[in-house]
């Protein structure tokens, strides 16, 4: 987790657990009777998350959760607009959910989960959603 001198700005850091996984469960194609084409898109897509694993960050500030690729801002979420929030098992590489006013998000977590959900339970603790 890198944080800005003042603390109010922390940038997740990367985690590549999803795409080796993926990449691991990729061999079990191997069994099916298309092979070895079912792994290999797998096998793609597992390099694909890798790539954005280290290209994406996620930067939280004090009013958005802002993506970032390399230097180019792609997209704010800012925290007023949020209605709720979720890790689904992120003890595994999980889904990240958020909902807004206005649309739904799922994204992969490509991050260190314990630092996500940290920087998520400070900014909007109050929002998120727990099993009933």
């Amino acid at each position: 987790m890198t944080s800005s001198p003042d603390a109010k700005t922390v940038i997740i850091s990367p985690s590549p657990r999803l795409p080796f996984v993926i990449l691991l469960l990729s061999a079990g194609l191997l069994l099916l009777p298309l092979r070895p084409w079912p792994t290999l898109v797998v096998s793609l897509f597992s390099v694909f998350l890798l790539v954005q694993t280290y290209i994406l960050k996620l930067e939280f500030n004090e009013e958005d959760l802002v993506v970032w690729r390399g230097q180019q801002e792609l997209r704010r979420f800012p925290y007023s607009q949020w209605m709720t929030w979720r890790l689904f098992a992120p003890w595994l590489p999980g889904l990240f959910y958020f909902r807004e006013t206005q649309s739904i998000h799922f994204l992969p977590i490509l991050f260190k989960p314990a630092e996500l959900r940290e920087q998520l339970q400070q900014r909007v603790g109050h929002l998120e959603k727990l099993d009933t």
